[in-house]
């Protein structure tokens, strides 16, 4: 029986409505091959760095960890790729990594010239600046003509040129393609600031030699809204890698743990019973298994445990909840429904 072209769009249009998931050409390959391919730092503790056994740890690493859970209800399933600033995004563009989820500004030109699609915010940062003590700065307005150690081709080069010129200071930046080689060259005297994200200072700070020898300055120069990537064309994909991390977030608003989650699976609530798999639908509506969300709390954690155990207070970066604190607690970090 032959199908004229209005039957066929009537038949297309009535699965989506019927909420269907189509997998993607990206999430196909990722399914094909068994495993994420995430490209991370892997030079800024707490974000992404392997650690003395080799074990790859960080914020931005459980990042993965969590949509490798979602797709394969297995958080192990993910491997990294460590990339410079001037590589990540052209590893994503070439297919070379599957997701990225390397401290990333999200600006309106990477999202659109460079065929990009960033999704959830994972951390909500700005750029500062580190000092040696012995410098006797107080402040980053009393940096005239110094030298400033600064990653190439990144919003915060760009971000320092500018705030030098609006306060009518000179500088002299000292440009180093890797995060750690730029930091050695740091902590070896070669230049008098380091500039960077303020949760990469505190993540360069916590390897120095000696931390206690370097502070942080009080500016603020830039929004930073570092979020996971994933390139143009699959929006299946897209939508599974936004909302592995919107189901962090969820879980931590809703007060579930990775240790009371089995027993907020008895829970008589049907936002719960749904943001868990309970009650079906979410699953389906992302072509993933119903406790996909389950999975990712369960293996990786809510967003306030994955923050606490990487880069919080009790850690040797000692960061403060923040503007990544719950809405609820004065921060930006909110979910939207999961129904």
């Amino acid at each position: 029986m032959k199908l004229n072209r209005l039957t066929v769009l009537v038949m297309i249009l009535s699965l989506l409505a019927a909420g269907v998931a189509f997998a993607g050409k990206d999430l196909d390959a990722v399914k094909k091959k068994g495993f994420i391919q995430a490209g991370v730092n892997g030079g800024v503790f707490g974000f992404g760095m392997p650690d003395s056994k080799g074990v790859w740890k960080g914020l931005d690493v459980d990042t993965a960890r969590a949509v490798a859970a979602a797709i394969f209800g297995d958080a192990s399933k993910v491997k990294f790729t460590p990339l410079t600033a001037q590589q990540r995004f052209t590893a994503l563009q070439s297919g070379e990594i599957d997701v990225l989820t390397r401290n990333a500004t999200r600006t309106l030109s990477r999202d659109t010239q460079l065929g990009l699609n960033f999704v959830t915010v994972n951390y909500y940062d700005g750029q500062g600046f580190m000092v040696p003590n012995k410098l006797g700065v107080k402040s980053a307005k009393e940096l005239d003509g110094a030298t400033v150690c600064v990653l190439p081709g990144t919003t915060t080069e760009q971000n320092a040129a500018d705030f030098f010129r609006s306060n009518n200071m000179k500088w002299n930046p000292v440009v180093i393609e890797s995060t750690s080689e730029l930091a050695k060259t740091f902590f070896a005297g070669r230049c008098d600031v380091l500039t960077s994200d303020a949760s990469q200072l505190a993540g360069t700070r916590g390897v120095a030699p000696n931390p206690k020898d370097y502070s942080i300055l009080p500016e603020i120069i830039s929004k930073e809204p570092l979020a996971p990537a994933v390139r143009h064309g699959d929006d299946q994909f897209r939508d599974i890698v936004d909302f592995a991390v919107l189901a962090m977030i969820n879980a931590e608003e809703m007060g579930i743990t990775s240790k009371n989650l089995d027993e907020k699976m008895k829970s008589n609530d049907p936002m719960v019973q749904r943001f868990l798999g309970v009650i079906e639908g979410n699953g389906k509506s992302l072509g993933l298994d119903e406790k996909w969300a389950y999975n990712i709390i369960k293996q990786v954690g809510n967003y306030g445990e994955v923050f606490e155990r990487n880069v919080g207070v009790n850690t040797s970066l000692g960061i403060e909840r923040g503007l990544n604190a719950l809405w609820t607690n004065g921060g930006l970090m909110y979910s939207p429904p999961f129904k």
